[in-house]
């Protein structure tokens, strides 16, 4: 075969040479640290008392444990203010509860819960779905699916007349639906009421939600509404699953970025191909990180000018701690053990311009005691210990307790 002479080669195709492909950004640790400060409210000139912006800005604040939201909203206001966090959740209602991400309970504005839902959560309610149906016909059930969906018209009917209720009082009107039901294997089965489950159940199918707490905000059992009367529209708004995961990374990348891929399919709880789509859908840009490589959104390239000094006490699994897998940028490896606890969860930690230099508690008589990683300096310790001083006069007589300790909670409460 003979090549094809230079004259007779069509001329449609440019022909690429390797100094036309541009390089990389780069993105140093330094620029990453100094990004953190005003995409994440934490840098003083960022804050706000926007109790949902702070929300939509962190895409969303972790809600396993009740406090993290109220600390998370707190260490982000001008003016901070638990009334101002109770409003935005049970009265405006304008900031939701919902399993999403990684099976996590989160809190987020109506337009995040509703990507989240159709990006994980529907993914996660046909297994809670499946694994109620065994139980029910492991109990003798005969139609698991009839008994569900007739449990599941039962309950709606219930609460859309009476208002949010507890599950035990959900129990006590319609106690057809309270049959035990095993849950568990091995040493860890037990058996539970059927219509507990079916609350979860339908929690993760969008037709309720998590009102008000049964007790203060530091407590962790909700009273049940429906989810119309809390959120117009519903949560299940029949969003394209590919076009809701874009959506999710859009949002990650512009308040998490740069990361890695397997930082956001960590953090989504996604498979390596859907993070991979969701990347490729919003045009991610690959961009050159200390440790590999990293992206950004198109239009987020222009350089981060080093910020402002700035210190903050975060609770555990605050969204700053828990937002990437990969977390040496701010944080030395040799504190990692002292930080985080063997399943990956953050504890309260407190944070110098970017990086996580210690953690903190509270104590029974309700000081807040820090220990320090690293040497900060004598000006940045004060600001630390004044921002400590602030978080026990904002708490008052309230103690809580930290569902996820740090490794580190032991000797500082000792």
């Amino acid at each position: 075969m003979h090549p094809t002479p230079l004259s007779l080669r069509s001329s449609a195709a440019p022909v690429w040479h390797a100094r036309d492909v541009p390089a990389r950004r780069r993105i140093g640790n330094d620029e990453r640290r100094a990004r953190l400060g005003p995409r994440h409210h934490l840098a003083p000139a960022a804050r706000t008392d926007d109790v949902v912006a702070i929300a939509d800005d962190l895409v969303a604040l972790h809600s396993s444990d009740p406090v993290t939201v109220y600390l998370s909203v707190l260490a982000r206001m001008r003016t901070p203010s638990l009334a101002a966090v109770d409003a935005a959740l049970h009265e405006a209602r304008t900031l939701v509860r919902h399993h999403a991400m990684r099976r996590t309970l989160w809190v987020a504005g109506h337009e995040t819960v509703r990507l989240a839902h159709a990006a994980a959560t529907v993914d996660l309610h046909r297994v809670q779905y499946r694994n109620l149906a065994a139980s029910l016909a492991a109990a003798g059930v005969p139609d698991p699916d009839a008994w569900i969906a007739d449990g599941r018209k039962a309950i709606g009917a219930l609460l859309t007349e009476t208002g949010p209720l507890t599950a035990r009082d959900v129990g006590r009107r319609l106690p057809d639906l309270t049959l035990p039901v095993p849950i568990g294997t091995g040493r860890y089965a037990s058996t539970a009421a059927a219509h507990t489950r079916l609350l979860l159940v339908l929690g993760f199918a969008g037709d309720v939600v998590r009102a008000r707490p049964t007790g203060t905000w530091i407590n962790g059992q909700y009273r049940w509404a429906a989810t119309e009367h809390w959120l117009p529209g519903g949560i299940d708004v029949g969003l394209d699953a590919r076009a809701a995961a874009a959506g999710l990374a859009r949002r990650w990348l512009r308040t998490f970025g740069p990361g890695t891929r397997a930082d956001l399919q960590w953090w989504a709880g996604w498979t390596v191909v859907t993070a991979a789509r969701a990347l490729a859908d919003v045009e991610a840009v690959e961009v050159e990180l200390d440790d590999g490589v990293g992206y950004l959104l198109p239009d987020d390239l222009e350089p981060t000018e080093p910020t402002e000094p700035w210190t903050a006490l975060l609770p555990g699994l605050d969204p700053t701690t828990m937002g990437w897998k990969q977390r040496a940028f701010f944080l030395d490896p040799a504190h990692v053990p002292a930080v985080f606890d063997r399943n990956g969860n953050g504890g309260p930690t407190v944070w110098v311009d970017g990086r996580i230099v210690g953690g903190w508690v509270q104590r029974r008589d309700g000081t807040i005691v820090v220990r320090l990683l690293a040497d900060v300096g004598i000006e940045r310790r004060a600001e630390i210990e004044k921002a400590a001083a602030d978080l026990r006069g904002l708490l008052g007589e309230v103690r809580f307790t930290v569902r996820f300790p740090a490794p580190i909670q032991a000797e500082l409460l000792a």
